[in-house]
């Protein structure tokens, strides 16, 4: 592995970290609305990178002959950190990583959110798919996909299900009209 590698995948790790470590809610929110799932993604997360790494070592099932094809990942990765970042900082005091709700919690509706509900979580997925491209294996590229879009659908469901105590039928309506991780189709 070289240093473009190394570099990207600790940024991409070192961001994931801090965001975990620093925007966590606050003794004055609401609690117990998570249900344990921040440690599902994280164990999911853990086992379906290592997993994937292991597969791409051992099984050669390329995605392309050519060698760029890694660097278009790592490109992806990055994409899906940007996005990550600023779709965190459009949400502002209402995003954390543990499902929760804030004292006068507002709906967001509008930037990414006009399109869909869960826009942070798309953006990971994104860095996961750049994940298995660099990889540059068809299997670690599928299991990353499938096993992360699992993750995050579970996580939507609980936070979801807070959000519909929370504001009920004005939730049920942004529904009726997004989709919630994945553009145009779920």
């Amino acid at each position: 592995m070289n240093l473009i590698f190394v570099i990207t995948y600790s940024i991409w790790f070192l961001s994931e970290i801090l965001i975990n470590r620093f925007l966590r809610s606050k003794n004055t929110d609401k609690k117990h609305t998570d249900k344990g799932s921040l440690y599902l993604i994280w164990i999911i997360i853990i086992i379906s990178n290592f997993t994937a790494v292991f597969v791409s070592n051992k099984y050669y099932f390329p995605l392309s002959k050519d060698a760029n094809i890694i660097y278009i990942g790592l490109v992806i990765i990055f994409i899906g950190i940007i996005f990550r970042l600023i779709i965190i900082a459009k949400l502002g005091q209402f995003f954390t990583v543990d499902v929760t709700i804030k004292q006068n919690h507002k709906l967001k509706k509008d930037g990414f959110y006009k399109y869909l509900r869960h826009p942070s979580y798309a953006a990971s997925l994104l860095s996961f798919i750049g994940f298995g491209i660099s990889l540059n294996n068809w299997i670690s590229l599928a299991l990353l996909t499938i096993l992360i879009l699992i993750a995050f659908v579970i996580r939507i469901k609980i936070e979801e299900s807070a959000l519909i105590d929370h504001f009920g039928a004005e939730y049920l309506d942004y529904k009726k009209s997004t989709k919630g991780i994945i553009p145009f189709i779920y």
